[in-house]
């Protein structure tokens, strides 16, 4: 069996002891609470506000709002490319387990979560300024090899080792489009939304096999958007989408309070905006200038020790990579 672009799956745990690898992007959201010297009490308080979103989103039998509690641990994927075993650390989520604390019951939470790649650091942070685009401007080809090398992963034997679920990715809106408020609602993401036309963002998740629906959850301020490969309504549990909203929403709060910890509530018509200002701050310390400047510095690590040292392996890989899938779906 070929050992070329083999995936490995290595799992920490986010807790207030967590320590980021040392190939973790450090502008991702979990290891960015986790540097300086508020390290612990932003864990701490981070942690503490997912379980109390869970409480209150899973109210049911829980009078106390206090019946459950999440661990989360960080699935960091890396891939052997010439199968030698030298690999790159290319995507990192999250994956949530729910105690019962009643019944010490383990139930299974969301994989998926928070989304961190390397290469869609060099994609928008490299090749996108390089190339001069402006906001929702890109190439042709734009994110094909990330999206192939993300369903090469999600479809791997190894991920599916692990997971029996396909990954739903939950994320900020987009500042740069207008949502509208559906008369869609669902028990427990909430509202629907839909938006004016795809972000960029949108149309790079779907080069993943990822489709978006916008949903805004029971006393929340905006919508989040959930990427999902699968029926995101009928093929998760209940406690699988509270464990995304209240783990997703949580970071949101603390990364982008200007959308998500703001004192007034979407309508039906919503333009997110980073200038708006009636919104209130978290005590958790958060390094936004600093995650701007590291995700160039980490596009360009990429581009140094993946996109070039590779390019000529990677292209024909992603060349072949749907006639593979193919073959070895119809030898299955």
């Amino acid at each position: 069996m070929s050992k070329e672009f083999a995936c490995s799956i290595k799992r920490i745990r986010f807790d207030e002891n967590y320590q980021p690898a040392d190939n973790t992007r450090l502008t991702t959201n979990f290891a960015n609470l986790a540097r300086g010297e508020h390290r612990e009490e932003n864990l701490r308080r981070t942690l503490a506000m997912i379980n109390n979103r869970f409480n209150t989103l899973a109210s049911c039998d829980n009078p106390n709002a206090d019946r459950y509690s999440i661990e989360i641990d960080i699935i960091s994927a890396e891939l052997d490319v010439e199968g030698n075993g030298q690999t790159f650390p290319f995507i990192e989520m999250l994956k949530s387990t729910i105690t019962d604390r009643l019944t010490n019951e383990r139930i299974e939470g969301m994989i998926g979560n928070s989304f961190s790649s390397y290469v869609r650091d060099y994609d928008f942070s490299v090749v996108l300024p390089t190339l001069g685009c402006k906001t929702n401007e890109k190439p042709e080809a734009f994110g094909d090899l990330h999206g192939k090398l993300y369903q090469h992963l999600v479809n791997s034997d190894v991920f599916k080792a692990e997971f029996n679920k396909q990954p739903v990715i939950c994320l900020s809106v987009s500042t740069s489009k207008t949502y509208f408020r559906t008369a869609n609602v669902h028990p427990v993401l909430g509202v629907e939304y839909k938006n004016d036309e795809y972000s960029r963002t949108d149309e790079y998740f779907a080069k993943m096999g990822l489709s978006v629906r916008y949903f805004k959850p029971e006393n929340a301020t905006a919508p989040l958007a959930f990427y999902s490969a699968n029926n995101l309504l009928s093929d998760y549990t209940d406690f699988e989408l509270i464990s995304a909203i209240s783990t997703m929403e949580s970071f949101q709060k603390v990364y982008r309070p200007e959308i998500y910890n703001t004192n007034s509530v979407a309508g039906l018509i919503y333009k997110p905006s980073l200038n708006y200002q009636d919104f209130s701050l978290t005590q958790v310390v958060y390094d936004r200038v600093e995650r701007g400047q590291l995700a160039v510095k980490q596009g360009k690590w990429t581009e140094d020790n993946f996109i070039k040292p590779y390019k000529e392996v990677l292209e024909q890989w992603a060349a072949n990579f749907f006639i593979e899938k193919a073959q070895s779906n119809s030898a299955a």
